[in-house]
């Protein structure tokens, strides 16, 4: 492999996405172990992510706002279980100001702890409720491996938390959530995923029901690109939140909390990129359109820049993203490289001829496809070379996926499949942990999604043979 090669994403995945996010500057490591610096490249396409949620929060009836990083340690003592599922991650001050504090705080890894504590204030009566809230920020969770974007001690995302009247209100609001996941991560960044549940084990902790949308990356492993959490009102009562029915009854309100984070940046390069490098969907592109001008003088190079501008300004004023690359220090093959590497949806190449002829080459990154266009054709029809390429990306996403679904009926199949092809593994499951333990341990797979509804699989299960009481979907994951 030469300096300047990639890895080969089918021999060395890992390697592969590692020198991608670099090499595309979307982040690299920074100095503490297991933090990341995001880079503006990387950093814009999160930008529109949040965009693109937040939106859909705010027309669902949700507003923002903000609880601190930090809160005392005592709060998780209310509810063993959260502090169980979240204990081995978490980061503690112990210090502040030159002095030991008199109570530790906790930096956040989630939210709920202090969420909750502070509703118990804001709830008195069933006139207070619903509360639909949600907050941007960053949490804590001092993780042992670590990758760029998928998983690191501090990472970016949204979290929101809902206190309702019923149970009922509560469901809906969690399926409603995750709903809008599955639109973004479908819709704007052209990863198709499967909605579900997750398992007993699986599941948040202190949540009585975890749905989730599962994406299939290009090495056959799964990527969770959301979670929405039914609490009940395990919450609730661990920090006595009621309110006053309107039949003068007092109860305990019933709860939801739902996030994605920045790792939907991760998922976006592990279901779309090649060995070239990425192909980012033009909803989330920083830069959707790259114009190259070609020239050998300076009389070449004023005739192209002229006509490279106003192409670039006929496009910004549709509202796309253009960048023209006027810089003299590269050569046209060095440019063309580094734009595939970034991922730039569509490509303008013009040099001297090209404007004599009023034309332009026009290069799509994710299929490769280059033709001479009229000039005037590429700038009219440029909104939908974007809307073709973004279907494109989904489309191949998808023909990935369903060729890399598979079905099981036996154990042999289940863990032979899994172990030998990766990908995702459906079969009838009997509803018991100790099954589900044996996959784990057999193939380090997980149940990655049941049902959004349980349903009878209709065949015993794959893995002992008695009667199946679930659909599950198994596969490896980050």
């Amino acid at each position: 492999m030469s300096k300047n090669q990639l890895p080969d994403p089918n021999r060395d995945f890992p390697a592969w996405y590692i020198e991608v996010v670099k090499r595309a500057g979307m982040a690299e490591h920074s100095l503490a172990k297991g933090t990341m610096v995001a880079k503006p490249y990387g950093y814009g396409m999160w930008e529109r992510v949040q965009r693109a949620l937040d939106d859909r929060f705010k027309l669902t009836g949700h507003e923002n706002l903000y609880f601190p990083l930090f809160f005392p340690e005592s709060l998780l003592s209310k509810e063993a279980e959260h502090v169980e599922g979240f204990s081995p991650e978490l980061a503690i001050i112990t210090h502040g100001g030159g002095v030991e504090l008199e109570e530790p705080l906790v930096v956040r890894p989630t939210s709920e702890a202090l969420i909750w504590s502070t509703y118990a204030n804001w709830i008195q009566s069933y006139r207070d409720l619903p509360l639909l809230y949600n907050q941007w920020g960053n949490v804590v969770r001092w993780e042992l491996r670590t990758r760029l974007f998928l998983r690191t001690s501090e990472f970016l995302w949204q979290e929101g938390h809902t206190a309702h009247a019923t149970a009922e209100e509560a469901h809906r609001e969690a399926l409603q959530m995750l709903e809008v996941y599955k639109e973004v991560a479908e819709e704007v960044l052209a990863i198709p995923v499967i909605a579900g549940r997750k398992s007993e084990s699986e599941k948040f902790a202190g949540a009585a029901t975890t749905f989730t949308i599962e994406g299939l990356m290009r090495d056959g492993r799964a990527l969770q690109c959301g979670t929405s959490h039914f609490l009940g009102q395990n919450f609730a009562k661990a920090y006595d939140v009621t309110f006053l029915g309107s039949d003068g009854e007092r109860r305990h309100v019933w709860g939801t909390s739902w996030g994605a984070s920045w790792r939907l940046i991760g998922g976006v390069v592990m279901t779309h990129g090649d060995e070239r490098g990425l192909r980012i969907p033009p909803k989330i592109a920083p830069v959707q359109v790259v114009i190259i001008p070609i020239y050998r003088s300076d009389e070449e190079r004023s005739a192209v820049l002229e006509v490279a501008h106003k192409i670039r300004d006929s496009l910004t004023g549709q509202g796309l993203r253009v960048r023209v690359d006027d810089r003299d220090h590269h050569r046209p093959g060095f440019k063309f490289s580094e734009w595939e590497l970034k991922g730039v949806p569509v490509r303008i190449e013009i040099g001297p001829k090209d404007v004599a002829a009023h034309q332009v080459v026009l290069v799509r990154r994710a299929g490769g496809a280059k033709e001479q266009v009229a000039t005037s054709a590429a700038v009219d029809g440029m909104a939908g070379e974007l809307e073709r390429a973004q279907q494109d990306l989904y489309d191949d996403a998808l023909e990935y996926r369903n060729a890399h679904t598979h079905t099981a009926s036996t154990y042999d199949e289940l863990r032979d499949g899994i172990t030998a092809t990766g990908g995702l593994w459906v079969g009838p499951w009997c509803g018991r942990g100790t099954c589900e333990e044996r996959v784990t341990a057999d193939t380090k797979a997980t149940i990655r999604t049941l049902p959004l509804t349980p349903e009878d699989p209709g065949a015993p299960c794959a893995v002992c043979g008695q009667k199946g009481a679930e659909t599950a979907t198994w596969a490896r994951a980050y």
